[in-house]
């Protein structure tokens, strides 16, 4: 298992616009989804996650959020479950697979969601 990248979410009070400013420094939009308003946007081995939020800030998403591509999210998990079964069950998901095409596990960190993922499909 090896981490492949990390890619930040950034977060947006109208997700069209800073989709078109990406699309303008050369990134393309691997996937958009609206529910809520989030996109996938990579350009070459680099990559961001935005995520649509109310434009006076106040949605509890503003939390940091850190994504962590890697190329077995499996041996992830089975690496790493010991440790992460640990801590308090609202703290942490086993494996599971998002709408967006990815196989996920999350963790909690203090204010801080770390979501490891792997491309499904």
């Amino acid at each position: 298992m090896r981490i492949e990248r990390i890619t930040p979410f950034v977060m947006t009070a109208d997700l069209d616009a800073s989709i078109a400013f990406l699309e303008g420094l050369g990134f393309d939009c691997g996937f958009r989804g609206d529910d809520p308003g989030y996109a996938f946007m990579r350009c070459d081995a680099g990559a961001i996650r935005l995520l649509e939020t109310d434009a006076d800030l106040t949605d509890t998403r503003r939390e940091q959020m850190v994504y962590l591509d890697v190329d077995d999210i499996d041996a992830f998990w089975s690496q790493r479950r010991a440790f992460i079964e640990t801590l308090p069950p609202a703290q942490w998901r086993a494996p599971l697979d998002q709408a967006y095409g990815q196989r996920e596990v999350h963790v909690i960190h203090g204010p801080t969601l770390f979501l490891f993922g792997q491309a499904i499909g």
